[in-house]
């Protein structure tokens, strides 16, 4: 099956990404996953990850050729590649895709239309942008991992999904698909800056507003939701599991409270200097039973409480079983492509690229006889 016969909103467009790992991979996944045909250069030497190849989920939907940008004929295969790509996606430092002789100006030279996406952590241009960096120092300089944890310890941190995912990848996507409909609108191709700190700051924005109008104060613990109200946060259960508590509102309160089966006696939530003694009470009751039994005491009401499961778990969970939230393709479980289209469904149409596997086809479907001269074959 070739990329080309992709269904989704983006078929038809085509991306080139130059391999990375990370936020980059993501961004090109979930354009493959909407319809995109997706081509990732890959380097001689491999992936960055040390998982296999068949296993990394966000090479999904994507086909992938072997380059070494360091040679005359990679360069060439990768300027041919942009010439007749709609998109181009690149993670490196600023200023490393220009060395290589693949930044905007050459790329752009050879197709001004192109929208040329560019994933960093700090950003073509500041004091930091020539520095290494991780998803957790970059949503530290935020604000934005302040907010998590305990007051009286240290903040804690999300995996890398609120940086690496959230503030990078999906801007990236944005911008790309903003500056793709903008070149189909008669406009030029263009760069787009997508740097993990700029769009974990954008994230923190309703917070900021809050802020300013006195609704939030800047330290953990202390606010409706970081953990400072009892009736939004997590608690043990019986068997050492979790159920998390979101009864922000006064009506989804009243129900938590009456299935929990706290009496009226309990501490006032109105009263945030008796918080400490309501969470333990809260807490106390739950210790009475099991995850699973609180599961089925909560189930189908308007609490807004829902067990904490785990990513084994997740799967089976009932809701998301039903709306097929998760997949399995040739023996892989993963997440399902979002969002859901009505007309234009996404789907996961092939395992994940194996590298250097689908030259010859890609040689052929974008008609680029340039990558004739590359490796062919899988990468170890």
């Amino acid at each position: 099956m070739t990329g080309t016969a992709a269904g989704g909103p983006l078929s038809g467009v085509r991306v080139v990404e130059l391999a990375g790992i990370g936020p980059g991979p993501f961004a090109a996944m979930l354009l493959a996953d909407l319809g995109a045909d997706v081509v990732r250069v890959d380097r001689p030497d491999g992936p960055g990850l040390h998982i296999a190849p068949s296993r990394d989920v966000t090479n999904r939907n994507k086909r992938s050729v072997t380059a070494d940008l360091k040679t005359e004929d990679g360069r060439r295969a990768v300027l041919d590649l942009a010439a007749r790509a709609d998109v181009l996606i690149e993670g490196y430092r600023p200023g490393v895709a220009e060395r290589l002789g693949v930044g905007p100006d050459a790329c752009l030279a050879r197709n001004p239309r192109l929208v040329y996406g560019r994933m960093t952590g700090w950003g073509q241009h500041g004091p930091l942008a020539d520095t290494a960096g991780h998803d957790i120092a970059y949503i530290a300089v935020t604000g934005a991992l302040g907010l998590s944890g305990p007051a009286d310890g240290p903040p804690a941190f999300p995996a890398n999904l609120l940086g690496d995912f959230g503030g990078g990848a999906l801007y990236l996507v944005v911008g790309v698909l903003a500056a793709l409909h903008h070149a189909r609108a008669g406009g030029a191709g263009q760069v787009v800056d997508a740097a993990i700190v700029d769009g974990t700051a954008h994230l923190t924005a309703l917070i900021h507003g809050m802020m300013a109008a006195g609704a939030w104060q800047d330290r953990r613990e202390a606010n409706f939701f970081d953990g400072g109200s009892p009736f939004y946060g997590t608690y043990e259960t019986a068997d050492g599991g979790h159920m998390a508590v979101g009864a922000l509102e006064q009506r989804f309160y009243v129900q938590f409270m009456e299935l929990l089966g706290l009496p009226e006696t309990a501490p006032a939530r109105e009263d945030p200097a008796r918080w400490g003694e309501l969470r333990a009470a809260i807490a106390a009751r739950f210790r009475e039973r099991t995850r699973a039994e609180w599961t089925a005491v909560f189930d189908g009401s308007d609490a807004c409480v829902a067990p904490v499961l785990s990513l084994r778990e997740a799967p089976a969970h009932p809701h998301l079983a039903a709306r097929g939230t998760f997949v399995e393709h040739e023996g892989l479980t993963q997440p399902a492509p979002a969002p859901r289209f009505s007309a234009t469904p996404g789907s996961v149409r092939r395992p994940p690229a194996r590298p250097g596997t689908d030259t010859a086809e890609v040689a052929r479907d974008w008609d680029v006889p340039s990558l004739d001269s590359l490796p062919k074959g899988p990468h170890r």
